[in-house]
């Protein structure tokens, strides 16, 4: 049986991406060591926001199946791996799944395969980790199968943008390779942008979220010295943006969050330090700056609460908001969580409250969640919007909150104190 795609790795990016080939009409299989997950999948139970169960029920009517049986991999023409590159403890990049993603796909390796890393990494990942694994099977690279890269630009909760209409960055380890991938994806994705190597695609993915990170970590710190110097940075950054060119609107908040923000450009930095002996000082300033934000946050909170003549120590914060971005229930590295830890750690009794997240637990601690929203609202000494989720009402939550403190600009209301 011949497989058009087998994608590994299910989760926010190999799920999606499976799910616009099969719409287009490749036949596609998921590999995941995870049993439970493919079982759920099979069951027709999605476990990502972006797609629900009705979803699934499409792709495996459509002929997608999961499994966690990796023979199937020989089968497909094209391998795409879509595996987490998280950091280690020691900040440095985990390339753990994809190794074992890449070792898995070399048992099954034949002549004329396709095999795609997606998964964010540090440039020369494609060629100097997958490459020498998958050739150890005998075959080599770019003449008897083909190898790319492909940045995955996954926006979880986009609304406008999905696989299907965001370009395609490809980069093969020969151009033939590359050929061969922009052939593979035009058939499910509208534009395909072929790139000069493996090397340019894998930093192609680290440049655009170095700029978002260098950029949120100066409008991080504008706020703080604003705030100090009695300007208003919402209002500045307002009338910044009227400007058609030459400016786009970045904003302040409780930090960055998500996989790509706070990961991939220590990936690229730690890139730069190993290979060239010096640091990337731009991304190791912002990581600076975007980091302590929590803190930051905290200490605000601290002042508010002086102002009525109160110790954070004993006093309850409820935290609105706690995923990495609005109106998805994903927590992958949100700012919530070290800001609640400080908060435990100064003595706060904490509340959370967000319409997306029934349990939460950072640093292993549960905290209660507010069932009654005017109520928590009403009672806690400080309310603290960390996600304006399009589900609240904020007009109503600042007249109903005895003090908020609004970390993402989302009011002008005179009453609330904004970040």
């Amino acid at each position: 049986m011949s497989i058009d795609m087998a994608i590994i790795g299910l989760g926010y990016v190999g799920l999606p991406l499976a799910q616009q080939a099969s719409r287009s009409g490749l036949s596609v299989v998921g590999f995941d060591v995870n049993s439970a997950m493919v079982d759920s999948l099979n069951s027709g139970t999605s476990h990502i926001d972006d797609l629900t169960d009705a979803d699934i029920a499409e792709m495996i009517s459509l002929g997608f199946t999961a499994t966690t049986d990796e023979a199937v991999l020989a089968d497909a023409d094209a391998i795409v791996i879509c595996v987490p590159t998280p950091l280690s403890v020691e900040g440095e990049p985990d390339l753990g799944a994809v190794i074992a993603a890449t070792t898995t796909i070399s048992r099954q390796l034949r002549k004329q395969h396709l095999v795609v890393l997606e998964s964010t990494t540090y440039p020369g990942t494609t060629d100097e980790v997958v490459r020498p694994i998958l050739e150890k099977a005998g075959l080599e690279a770019g003449t008897d199968f083909h190898l790319a890269f492909s940045p995955e630009r996954v926006d979880p909760g986009n609304p406008t943008y999905g696989i299907a209409n965001t370009p395609k960055v490809v980069g093969g380890h020969t151009p033939e390779s590359t050929k061969v991938a922009t052939e593979f994806y035009g058939r499910f994705i509208e534009t395909v942008v072929p790139s000069k190597g493996t090397r340019e695609a894998e930093m192609t993915k680290l440049l655009e979220n170095t700029y978002r990170h260098i950029n949120i970590a100066l409008v991080n710190e504008m706020a703080q010295f604003c705030h100090e110097m009695d300007i208003d940075l919402w209002e500045v950054i307002r009338n910044a943006a009227t400007k058609p060119f030459g400016f786009q609107a970045f904003f302040p908040g409780p930090g960055v969050g998500g996989h790509c923000i706070p990961i991939d450009p220590n990936y690229l930095s730690y890139k730069v330090r190993s290979t060239l002996g010096r640091p990337f000082q731009f991304v190791e300033l912002a990581q600076s700056i975007n980091l302590q934000m929590p803190a930051y946050v905290v200490e605000r909170v601290t002042d508010l609460l002086n102002d009525e003549g109160k110790a954070l120590r004993g006093s309850t914060i409820l935290l609105l908001g706690v995923t990495y971005k609005p109106n998805i229930a994903d927590q992958r590295e949100s700012p919530a969580t070290p800001l609640a830890q400080l908060l435990l750690d100064k003595g706060a009794k904490l509340v959370f409250h967000d319409p997306h997240v029934q349990e939460w637990t950072p640093g292993g601690v549960a905290v209660q969640r507010a069932e009654d929203l005017d109520g928590a609202l009403a009672t806690a000494d400080v309310s603290v919007l960390l996600q304006n989720h399009k589900d609240y009402d904020l007009a109503a939550i600042a007249s109903v909150a005895r003090c908020l403190f609004d970390t993402k600009g989302a009011t002008d209301d005179p009453k609330v104190t904004r970040l």
